[in-house]
Parts: structure tokens; C-alpha cells; sequence
């Protein structure tokens, strides 16, 4: 079966740093887009950023600056590194896999308070 795992969100101060992993399997990674998309309570689900197998990135305006996608193919896993966080960026954290169907995680919690 497809799995996609989020891990390391948790509770940080603003301006601090987190780095989520997405590890997946069940699926030809490589030929995936791979993307980060959040939500916050009482809001729509918006792309975060992402990465195509070619290794394009995309990001948020919101967040261009601060975050960065990556992936590592021989992993199997993505990667969002997010720096100088804000209080407004606290969402549930998805991964989601892109190719002829799309795949999500569960979520992992990214909460930024102080």
C-alpha cells in the first residue's frame, strides 16, 4: 500500500527553525512531484511548495525566503527546512505525491508560539 509519513513538527518560538520529513513508499518516488501544502484552522489547504522530478521549486510567497523544499530519490523521502518561523505559519503540515494520482499524509502539527 502507498504510505506517506510526516514527521518533525512540533512547538516553536518565532523566528526558530523545523525541519519536516516526508517518507514514503508504495510508490516510484522519483516520478513523483512532491509538495508541501498546510492548513490552518478555519482555512483552505494551500500549497506550501514543491518539487518536480526535475528538481523545479515552487514556494508560497508567504514563505519564499524562509523555506526550502528538497528531496533525496535515493531516500524516498522530501524535505521542507522552514527558518525564521512566524506565528502564522502554525498549520497541520501535508505531504502530497503527484504523478498520474495523488497521494497525502496524515499530517504532522507545526505550531509557532511563544
Amino acid at each position: 500500500q502507498v504510505q506517506l509519513v510526516e514527521s518533525g513538527g512540533g512547538l516553536v518560538q518565532p523566528g526558530g527553525s523545523l525541519r519536516l520529513s516526508c517518507a514514503t513508499s508504495g510508490i516510484i518516488f522519483s516520478m513523483y512531484r512532491m509538495g508541501w501544502y498546510r492548513q490552518a484552522p478555519e482555512k483552505e489547504r494551500e500549497l506550501v511548495a514543491d518539487i518536480t522530478r526535475g528538481g523545479t521549486t515552487t514556494y508560497a510567497d508567504s514563505v519564499r525566503g524562509r523555506f526550502t523544499i528538497s528531496r533525496d530519490n535515493a531516500k524516498n523521502t522530501v524535505y521542507l527546512q522552514m527558518n525564521s518561523l512566524k506565528p502564522d505559519d502554525t498549520a497541520v503540515y501535508y505531504c502530497n505525491a503527484l504523478w498520474q494520482y495523488a497521494y497525502w499524509g496524515q499530517g504532522t502539527q507545526v505550531t509557532v508560539s511563544s
